[in-house]
């Protein structure tokens, strides 16, 4: 059983875990890789099918559509595969590899397309935190926030040698997989990150009765 992972941020919250701050999954703009591609309108959506790899997501795409388009669908869990999704429900929720292998330009011309980090930065002004390193309370040792914050900047120090590795298994273009984690998502967070994640968790409670208060380790530890 490991001590610390790479926590959805909605699990993080159900799970009462603590959480190391200044290195995370983060967007502040579109984030590319959460697509909700709908064939109806987006107040009109009465039926999801959800991609069942993330349940943040799923969250997210929920608070949204009710807040800017007063939908509350139904979810259907599903597996990443548009065509079948959209045979199921009114709309599709993809993300990660499935989303990245799209191309939103061309679902455009037949479906209502939403990057949800681009919604939920133009509906709140903030960030969106969809991960973060975390573990159980008492797991979390002063320093270990520095040492992965070290650990991921020596990752983008290698970036070409990691997209050589992954991109083509995956069959993700190298130019769109760099593209992707230098502009599309952020993996050392700031303040700013973190109140976007707290507004996030605050309206998730309105749909999941989480508990009223989130671990916090930022006074702590500097980054």
């Amino acid at each position: 059983m490991a001590d610390i992972g790479i926590v959805p941020v909605i699990e993080m919250q159900r799970q009462g875990l603590d959480w190391l701050p200044g290195t995370g999954i983060a967007c502040r703009g579109a984030v590319r890789s959460i697509l909700l591609v709908s064939k109806v309108p987006l107040d009109r959506i009465q039926s999801l099918a959800g991609d069942v790899g993330s349940r943040t997501s799923v969250m997210l795409t929920r608070i949204l559509l009710a807040h800017r388009y007063g939908s509350t669908p139904a979810i259907l869990p599903m597996r990443a595969d548009l065509e079948a999704m959209l045979a199921a429900a009114d709309a599709a929720l993809i993300i990660g590899d499935p989303a990245l292998l799209l191309d939103p330009a061309a679902l455009c011309a037949r479906y209502a397309v939403l990057d949800l980090g681009e919604e939920w930065v133009r509906y709140t002004g903030l960030p969106m935190v969809f991960a973060v390193w975390a573990g159980r309370t008492g797991r979390l040792r002063p320093g270990l926030a520095e040492l992965f914050a070290a650990s991921c900047r020596y990752g983008m120090e290698h970036l070409e040698e990691i997209l050589e590795a992954e991109c083509p298994p995956r069959r993700i273009p190298i130019g769109l997989g760099r593209t992707y984690l230098t502009q599309h998502v952020a993996l050392e967070l700031n303040d700013k990150d973190y109140q976007g994640m707290q507004l996030y968790l605050r309206y998730a409670r309105e749909f999941d009765n989480l508990k009223e208060t989130v671990p916090n380790l930022i006074q702590n530890v500097s980054v």
